[in-house]
């Protein structure tokens, strides 16, 4: 008889529907670790897995299982891992491709609850949502004109990257009356105008843009690209929004662009650290609207997403190229230690 092959996730929060997928196969074996509290354990599940269901959450996964050269010295079976998300900020991609391991995101499982999140917070800010609602429950004597937004129709959007969450950012945005902009240097012009959007450089896209919106990864190229120099290009009272990735923002430089009455606000969804400590400066500001990485936690999106994992792992321990595929030249390798398996 042969063996199952063996899948193993942590304990951390995911959609039911990843368990019965794999429960549904008589030929799978799911285990389910801990994720703290018996590390003999989990690393006794991941030595013997074949596939590894990694959460994206760099600062909810504890930093021991993340997918790392040293992790994969101890898991000699290990064939396919699959992210929990868009990211893979917690996989060593170019180690997994060295070892012959597969890695797959679930790039879209979650756009249009990002894309949503960023008008969530775009509006936020501009109609000062949340200092309405705090002074409601706070104070007397105010009056409305006190709490005087503004509108966004007629207003250019900058979308920094125009993936998959970035094209929905585009849609949503003419539905707004927004003239949008875009920079994704790994597109054609062709293809960013066929989005919907007017393809400019960098440069060009923060001195236009009344909101300036990040939806690119987290990379050597945008790590610290928004920086003190890039938030004094933007116009002087535009606002910056981000659902990508904290690391490509400089906190500090904005809190001072901010204070500074050159943005007239922030609607932040991701952190250098998260979540953010309650003293953080920038949560201090009455024009920032902070939420906790959620842009993409969402009942849809979740249940989106670890389908697609579940999908995504399935099609590789079956010998099929998965779509979501971050490191081609690792297939050929991972295929044949795939065919070694049955």
């Amino acid at each position: 008889m042969t063996s199952p092959k063996r899948i193993t996730r942590l304990d951390l929060w995911l959609d039911p529907i990843f368990d019965r997928m794999v429960a549904a196969r008589a030929d799978l074996q799911l285990s389910v670790a801990a994720a703290r509290g018996d590390d003999a354990a989990t690393l006794a599940a991941l030595s013997r897995s074949h596939a590894y269901m990694v959460s994206a959450a760099k600062d909810e996964l504890p930093p021991r299982w993340s997918v790392t050269a040293e992790l994969i010295a101890q898991c000699p079976d290990l064939v396919c891992v699959a992210s929990s998300g868009a990211g893979y900020d917690t996989v060593d991609v170019q180690a997994c491709t060295a070892a012959g391991i597969a890695v797959v995101n679930q790039a879209g499982g979650n756009a249009d609850s990002v894309a949503e999140h960023t008008y969530a917070l775009l509006l936020a800010v501009r109609r000062r949502i949340v200092e309405s609602h705090d002074r409601l429950r706070r104070d007397h004597g105010f009056t409305r004109e006190q709490l005087m937004g503004h509108e966004i129709r007629g207003n250019t959007i900058g979308l920094v990257g125009l993936g998959q969450i970035g094209r929905r950012a585009a849609r949503i945005a003419h539905g707004f009356g927004l003239r949008v902009v875009a920079c994704d240097p790994y597109l054609p012009s062709e293809v960013i105008r066929a989005a919907g959007a007017e393809p400019v450089g960098l440069h060009d896209l923060l001195g236009q843009s009344d909101i300036v919106s990040l939806h690119c990864p987290l990379n050597a190229e945008t790590r610290g690209m928004m920086n003190a120099a890039a938030f004094a290009r933007m116009k002087p009272g535009s606002v910056f929004i981000t659902t990508a990735r904290g690391g490509i923002h400089d906190e500090a430089a904005l809190y001072d662009a901010l204070q500074a009455g050159h943005l007239s606000g922030a609607g932040l969804d991701v952190w250098q650290q998260e979540p953010p400590g309650n003293d953080a400066p920038l949560l201090q500001l009455p024009n920032v609207v902070g939420t906790y990485h959620t842009a993409g936690v969402t009942h849809e999106a979740r249940r989106n997403v670890a389908r697609s994992a579940a999908e995504q792992l399935l099609a590789m321990l079956d010998g099929r190229r998965p779509p979501n595929l971050v490191n081609p030249p690792a297939w050929p390798a991972a295929l044949e230690r795939i065919a070694r398996l049955a």
